[in-house]
């Protein structure tokens, strides 16, 4: 779910489940509303916030962040469980995403350069 967006600067989105699990049981949220609320036993909350900003150097800096709030005795157990795993893989979830992303902005800005434009 979008919990908030800006176009031209930030993206803020969330899940509610529980993420340890291979089960995908996402339940749909309505409203961020719900999203800020939930508070379901032995689930947790994962925000994912993306922003862009101005570096020193001029060029554009992509921040992320991602946060998780568990909910029960149940929700820091799950958590505990997978917090090896995340931890171990962190630096390579986020930087195959950051490469691909720029990827993406290089073919897309050599593209407007070449007088093409994306459709």
């Amino acid at each position: 779910m979008v919990l908030d967006g800006d176009e031209e600067h930030a993206l803020v989105s969330g899940l509610v489940a529980r993420i340890w699990t291979v089960r995908r049981d996402y339940p749909k949220l309505s409203d961020p509303e719900e999203f800020r609320d939930w508070r379901t036993p032995g689930t947790a909350r994962v925000l994912f916030a993306n922003w862009l900003s101005e570096a020193p150097s001029g060029r554009t800096r992509l921040t992320s962040e991602v946060r998780v709030d568990t909910n029960g005795a149940q929700g820091r157990i799950g958590m505990a469980a997978v917090r090896p795993l995340i931890a171990s893989f962190n630096g390579l979830i986020g930087s195959d995403g950051i490469a691909a992303a720029v990827r993406r902005a290089e073919r897309d800005q050599a593209a407007s350069a070449g007088g093409k434009g994306r459709n």
